[in-house]
This record gives structure tokens, C-alpha cells and sequence, in this order.
């Protein structure tokens, strides 16, 4: 089948900034090894990742300062078309430090600028003249401060006026706010699964009955739960899949659910019959990468020929 236009949406992009120490210790100049910069933010990964799957898309984000301006060219650079809307507060950056002596991971996630509601309006109606034509809208990430959270609900409103399914990947009062808009996908972890549950999902059995009550209540058409290094699990009205994680060699924790949640949506859009598959096979790419350098299409490939999707029951009975 013919592939349409994806247009992904991050209200919080950030300059990703990596690399590696012998060891953290306080008041202390460390010196980091092998720098990398990466442009970032949920929908910014999932842009990079659907840009080397060959995807038709348009990356929608605010632009401030000059650390923006750099987190534009590093875009260009990539091959990831934009639609930048200019803001007055600078582009944040995010630092993840690799401790050699241990193999932790460090990350520092910065709150982002501030957006007034002009800012914000600016956004929406950017996004709003771009969805004309578009198959899928995929926002992710956290929103920057000042934003309302009410704001992906309003997202799914153009998104159901544009015709355009939408795929979400958030957490908190806005991922709640949003929940009955409209939404295509919905992509939480099983901790932001058990915040909108209100109560601990430690066993496969009650993470499936969270997501079935999101479907079965008109939350979303799909919950797809990402489960770590036990995979992922996928509800809709039909049935509730399964897959297990490959087991890899881990580089970094970054990028997995969204690499997950690109591959998702690129799989559904193509018709893919193994599209849980293929997305766990993604997100498990990601962690192959050093840094912020998401997954490959070669390691996804590779790795999703040994991911095998099963029905719940099949599941819990191994």
C-alpha cells in the first residue's frame, strides 16, 4: 500500500549533549570523552528514526536562541524536514554521561523555555497548516513550562479535524487530559500506565487489563505498553499482543520508546501484520547506539527476525 505523510510534533526540543567518564565524583572537573550532539526530544527521535525508514515527513517544533539555531542545523543534517516556529526562550540541552568504571548512565534532563500563550498558539497553528494530507500526527515528549495541560488534547482536536491519526507518547496531566481526544496510539510505559491506572501493574495479567480498560473506555484505539527488558504489549478492541525484548548487548538507555513508537507507526502505516514485532525489534536497536544516536534500519532488521508477537494467554502461559 501507498505510504502517507507523517507529521511528528515535539513542544520541548533539546540539543542532546553525550559521552563518557572514568568516574562521577563531586567537586571534582571531569573530563568527558567523546562528545556527541544529537538533536532531541520525543517527536524529534521519532522524526530521526522514520527519516532513515524512508518515511514522507515534516518535523514541527519551537526554535529559540542560539543553542536553536544549532539544534536546527543538527536537523538539516540528518535529513529531517521542519517547520520551526520561533520563540524567545533558548533551546534547552539534555547531557547523558556514560560511567566507564561502573557501565551507569547519567542522564540531566533541563526543564526547557518557557512559552506564553502566543507562543504556544504559534505552534498549534504551524502544526494546524501542515496536517492537510497527512496519515499520521505523532507527539512526544514532555511539554515546556507554561504550557497548558490541556494541550495534546487540543493537538488530537486538529488532528481528528485534519483527518490524521494520532499517536501519542507522554506522561501525567497531559497524557490524562488527553485520553478520549481522539487518539490512534497511545504508547505509555508500565510506570505511566500504573500513574493513569492509579495502582501498581506488577504482573503481565493486570499491565493487559489497565490497557484493555483504555480501550474498552474509548481512551484510545491502541495502548501500546513498552515493558523494558520484557518487551512491550499491544491492546485494541480485536485482541492484546505480546512480544519479548532480544536480548542485546545495551549502550544507552536513550531513545528506545520513541525508536519504538516510530517503528509502530511506520508499521502500521505500511500494513505490516508484525508491527508490535517490528517495533520492539526497534526500540531493542536503540540500545545498541552510543548516546543519542537512536536505532539503525539494519539492526532493526536483524533483530526483528527474532521477535515473534503472541496472543495474552499464549504469553502468560510460557
Amino acid at each position: 500500500m501507498a505510504a502517507g505523510r507523517i507529521v511528528t510534533l515535539t513542544m520541548n526540543p533539546a540539543v542532546d549533549v553525550s559521552g563518557t567518564v572514568e568516574r562521577l565524583a563531586p567537586a571534582h572537573k571531569l573530563r568527558v570523552s567523546g562528545a556527541r550532539h544529537h538533536p532531541g526530544g520525543g517527536g524529534i527521535n521519532c522524526a530521526r528514526v522514520l527519516a532513515r525508514l524512508g518515511a514522507e515527513l515534516l518535523a514541527v517544533f519551537p526554535e529559540g536562541g542560539a543553542t536553536g539555531g544549532y539544534f536546527t542545523r543538527l536537523l538539516d543534517e540528518e535529513g529531517v524536514k521542519r517547520a520551526a516556529v520561533p520563540v524567545a526562550g533558548e533551546t534547552r540541552q539534555n547531557f547523558t554521561v556514560d560511567e566507564t568504571a561502573t557501565g551507569e548512565q547519567y542522564r540531566f534532563v533541563l526543564p526547557g523555555p518557557a512559552l506564553d500563550a502566543m507562543e504556544i498558539g504559534a505552534c498549534l497553528a504551524a502544526l494546524a497548516r501542515n496536517l492537510a494530507g497527512v496519515s499520521w500526527l505523532i507527539a512526544s515528549g514532555s511539554l515546556p513550562p507554561g504550557a497548558p495541560d490541556d494541550l495534546y488534547a487540543r493537538v488530537a482536536r486538529l488532528a481528528r479535524a485534519a483527518g490524521a491519526r494520532f499517536a501519542l507518547d507522554t506522561s501525567g496531566a497531559p497524557l490524562a487530559s488527553a485520553m478520549g481526544a481522539g487518539l490512534a496510539i497511545v504508547k505509555p510505559s508500565r510506570r505511566e500506565l500504573e500513574g493513569l491506572a492509579g495502582r501498581a501493574l506488577p504482573a503481565l495479567a493486570d499491565v493487559a487489563a489497565a490497557a484493555r480498560a483504555i480501550v474498552a473506555s474509548g481512551g484510545a484505539e491502541h495502548v501500546a505498553v513498552t515493558l523494558g527488558a520484557d518487551g512491550a504489549l499491544l491492546a485494541s478492541r480485536e485482541t492484546i499482543l505480546v512480544a519479548d525484548a532480544p536480548a542485546v548487548a545495551a549502550r544507552t538507555s536513550v531513545g528506545a520508546g520513541d525508536s519504538f513508537l516510530a517503528a509502530l507507526v511506520w508499521a502500521f502505516e505500511h500494513g505490516a501484520g508484525d508491527a508490535l514485532a517490528y517495533a520492539v525489534a526497534a526500540g531493542s536497536a536503540a540500545l545498541l547506539s552510543e548516546g543519542t544516536a537512536l536505532c539503525r534500519p539494519d539492526d532493526i532488521d536483524r533483530l526483528a527476525r527474532e521477535v515473534r508477537a503472541r496472543g495474552l494467554q499464549q504469553a502468560m502461559s510460557r
